[in-house]
């Protein structure tokens, strides 16, 4: 069983990209293993340099090599895979005219595969540099690249090749988690069951894993690690790259939600140099909305994780540096540059900061939460979740816009959804459309008035809630294994207290006027004074320090708005860098 993602596949693929479940691979094979012609070839030759390998030479090794686009000019490569237990797979054979490369290598992230020459083979090697600069210039080639990078990024996924392999036993909780944190990265992987599978038993009769240590996850270059951390496995897969260098980036954005990867695209794309942290996935909690339907331009709708994963393709193609999972401890601003700690200990500098950092999903106050997540407790519905509730009961907990997709796109697989609401109705918190859809799906089931009092469950995970009436008292037992809790979010500010930034009531980041505002207040003053300071209008209390998305205060909670911001705040940083003094 691998990740479903079809979400990462361009408009122009399938009608919906939410419900599609398989790529045609054959139908599309013109446009995954695009031929260059031979004036193609020769219009190639400037942006790299040619290379001879004898036959049997290794071009490339998963986990270790990195480059651009190899483009094969003479002879043949085999590209294999790593499987385990030091066996490896022959993926396909490509000749001349054909190119080597992966959305990874646009960001000089290591190959996912091995590389041998069959035969003499000559290569023109193009850095992901020169790569990056070829799809720009070469406007009608550089667009059938990146199609193509997608397309094999999607490939891969459906067809279990390339990326790590997992291996555990159904249903454990840390195996859920690393699957969905590589499916919420668009990240190809394979997921093996030892009790099904012969090779994934005989990995674990020799690495003995304990029940604490699985699952086993074989990565790209053979290495087998038990139970990794997030940081670990996307150390393993290039995704958290190396950042103690002495860099200053023009940029540091905190948060890779529609917010932060605006922010990326479009300074990047005007020559800045932009480095995202994202703490778990790209696309933040928007990533996980199974249908967006009023995003303009879409109307048919669009997955959460569809807009995210073009938007994240986007910034590398303009040289974005993006770090998965990077964990933001604390920002200083005591001198310059900014800097901003990160969890592992590691230290970057940037001459502004952009904070889109989001808010952190709300968890209720249930004695055994944790205990649960991941095991029948998420936060999100992906269809990861989608096929574990298949002819199911569930519980879906929330009545915001994001619970109303989850509960319509579950409705889909479960056999029947309660949709658990503190409120008398939808119509405060949701959108219109969302609730006439609910209403029109018939095994969707509103409980108002009602919120969930407990949990309960056993070594293999939950397996049922109590939820109360607050109006009449009534208690009821539900024997369900999935409850998903849609029940809004927090700011992720607590890590700002070292750099003072100004936040409201709530928590939230004040901006422009609102700092003024507040600071009037501070000082006493009925109107605003002349001695204090011109500030942009999504600048903080801190010089160089912005805010954008639903981490500031006032902010429009809508991918829109928030994808608007992003935009907008790249003209106040060149505002704000020109005024530096030269060398700053």
């Amino acid at each position: 069983m691998s990740s479903s993602a079809p979400e990462f596949i361009p408009e122009t693929t399938q009608d919906d990209p939410v419900q599609a479940s398989s790529l045609d691979i054959q139908g599309r094979m013109h446009q995954i293993s695009p031929v260059f012609t031979e004036a193609e070839l020769r219009r190639l030759q400037r942006y790299g340099a040619v290379c001879h390998y004898a036959d049997g030479a290794t071009l490339f090794e998963a986990g270790s090599s990195s480059f651009g686009m190899l483009v094969i000019l003479a002879g043949h490569v085999a590209v294999t895979r790593h499987e385990g237990l030091g066996r490896t797979s022959l993926m396909r054979e490509v000749g001349p005219g054909h190119f080597i490369a992966e959305v990874a290598q646009l960001s000089g992230r290591p190959a996912l595969v091995n590389g041998h020459a069959v035969g003499e083979v000559d290569v023109l090697v193009i850095s992901s540099e020169s790569l990056r600069a070829l799809i720009v210039a070469e406007a009608e080639m550089g667009e059938r690249i990146v199609r193509a990078l997608i397309l094999r990024r999607v490939a891969l996924i459906e067809v279990n090749s390339g990326g790590p392999v997992l291996v555990g036993p159904r249903g454990n909780g840390n195996l859920f988690h690393l699957q969905s944190f590589l499916s919420s990265n668009g990240h190809p992987h394979t997921v093996l069951d030892p009790a099904s599978d012969a090779a994934a038993a005989a990995l674990a009769e020799r690495y003995q894993p304990t029940q604490q240590e699985w699952p086993l996850v074989v990565c790209p270059d053979g290495k087998v690690m038990k139970n990794p951390g997030n940081a670990e496995l996307g150390r393993c897969l290039g995704m958290l790259p190396d950042l103690s260098g002495d860099k200053v980036f023009d940029v540091l954005v905190v948060g890779a939600g529609p917010a932060g990867l605006a922010t990326a695209v479009y300074a990047a794309s005007e020559g800045l140099s932009v480095l995202a942290l994202e703490q778990r996935a790209y696309g933040g909690q928007a990533g996980a909305s199974a249908r967006i339907e009023n995003y303009l331009g879409f109307p048919t709708g669009i997955s959460g994780r569809a807009l995210a994963g073009r938007a994240y393709v986007q910034a590398q193609k303009f040289g974005v540096e993006i770090a998965t999972p990077a964990s933001a401890a604390n920002l200083l601003c005591d001198s310059w540059p900014l800097r901003v700690n990160l969890c592992d200990g590691t230290q970057v500098r940037a001459r502004t900061v952009v904070l889109s950092c989001g808010a952190r999903y709300r968890r209720p106050s249930l004695a055994n939460l944790k205990t649960y997540e991941g095991r029948g407790v998420y936060y999100w519905a992906s269809p990861i979740e989608a096929k574990l509730c298949k002819q199911e009961e569930i519980i879906l907990v929330g009545g915001g816009n994001s619970a109303g997709q989850a509960a319509v796109f579950l409705a889909a697989h479960a056999a029947r959804v309660h949709m658990v609401i503190r409120g008398e109705g939808l119509a405060a918190s949701m959108s219109s459309y969302l609730i006439e859809r609910i209403a029109a799906t018939p095994n969707i089931t509103l409980h108002t008035h009602t919120e969930i009092i407990a949990l309960e469950g056993d070594d293999d995970g939950l397996t049922g809630a109590r939820w109360r009436n607050n109006q009449t008292g009534e208690e009821c037992d539900c024997a369900v294994r999935r409850v998903f809790l849609f029940v809004g979010a927090d700011p992720n500010t607590d890590w700002l207290h070292d750099c003072a930034v100004a936040v409201d009531e709530q928590g939230f980041i004040r901006t422009g006027f609102d700092v003024t505002r507040a600071e009037c207040r501070a000082h006493g003053h009925a109107i605003y004074p002349p001695d204090l300071p011109d500030r942009a209008a999504l600048e903080t209390s801190v010089p160089g320090v912005f805010a954008i998305g639903d981490v500031r205060a006032g902010s429009t909670k809508r991918v829109a708005a928030a994808v608007g911001e992003g935009a907008a705040v790249v003209s106040q940083i060149h505002g704000f860098l020109a005024r530096l003094p030269v060398g700053s």
